[in-house]
């Protein structure tokens, strides 16, 4: 697929998953629709119950694949960029964190998304958080305008991750902070999944081979590159996954065929900063 390509396919899988609710990309997922699915999905991924009990109905989609906002040590009066903040799930958790005095900005390329995350805000009267319609590969936020920048499950969706790290670094203040959640690859896909459609908006088709994910950090100028922690996807979840049982039956792959790329897929969490 083309990069445009790319972006229609995820913007309108997006579309479809906010006005439904699901389907999730956490290796502990379901990936089925529906609140008692996404507290579940989440809960597998590290966040709390009175994480999920403080965030707004309907904020929570299941779209993770880990918990940044518990990683990055947010602190009061802070300012945090969430790229990709769908609903708004991490956007509230962070706005608790840095409290009245902080701000919180979402950034999504998705006027579904957008929307239904205000709406959540106004329910939860998150003063302190606004919703941005935007592409994270050319953000709508100003230079060296935000203390953290946080994403999850969202960067291996780009074409373009050299682009999101390099505008995420320009946000950044001289000692900013960087967190992400993502899916990365130990080995290259086969081709019949790089073209699919439903493996790419189950970010798996999107995702990059671990170093160059890393690679990519270091070029855009981050240091102190670490990862927090690292997860594979388990042969079991795959085959029990409906998501990953669909993108299988759309690409005619067998269970043999997707076990041996299954060990290959990993949920990674990693941090780095900006110099100061």
């Amino acid at each position: 697929m083309k990069k445009t390509d790319k972006k229609r396919v995820v913007r309108e899988g997006y579309a479809r998953i906010a006005r439904q609710g699901g389907p999730c990309c956490g290796p502990a997922s379901s990936c089925s629709c529906g609140t008692s699915q996404a507290r579940e999905v989440s809960k597998g991924i590290g966040y709390s119950e009175e994480e999920l009990q403080a965030v707004p109905e309907g904020a929570n989609l299941g779209l993770g694949c880990g918990n940044p906002v518990a990683l990055a040590s947010l602190m009061r009066g802070e300012t945090v960029l969430d790229l990709g903040s769908g609903a708004g799930f991490d956007c509230f958790l962070a706005a608790s964190k840095v409290g009245e005095e902080g701000r919180v900005i979402g950034v999504d390329m998705t006027p579904e998304m957008v929307e239904k995350a205000r709406q959540n805000a106004n329910k939860g009267d998150f003063g302190n958080v606004e919703f941005r319609l935007g592409d994270i590969e050319d953000l709508p936020v100003g230079d060296s305008s935000v203390d953290v920048v946080i994403s999850n499950c969202v960067i291996n969706l780009s074409p373009d991750k050299r682009g999101v790290f390099s505008e995420a670094f320009r946000v950044l203040r001289p000692g900013g902070r960087l967190m992400v959640s993502d899916v990365v690859l130990l080995k290259p896909l086969p081709k019949s999944l790089l073209d699919s459609v439903e493996a790419y908006v189950g970010c798996v088709a999107g995702a990059a081979i671990k170093d160059d994910y890393l690679g990519a950090m270091r070029a855009a100028g981050f240091r102190d590159v670490a990862i927090v922690g690292e997860t594979p996807f388990s042969f079991k979840n795959y085959v029990s996954d409906p998501l990953v049982q669909g993108i299988a039956d759309g690409v005619g792959l067998s269970p043999e065929a997707l076990s041996e790329f299954a060990g290959s897929v990993l949920s990674l969490k990693v941090c780095a900063t900006k110099p100061a």
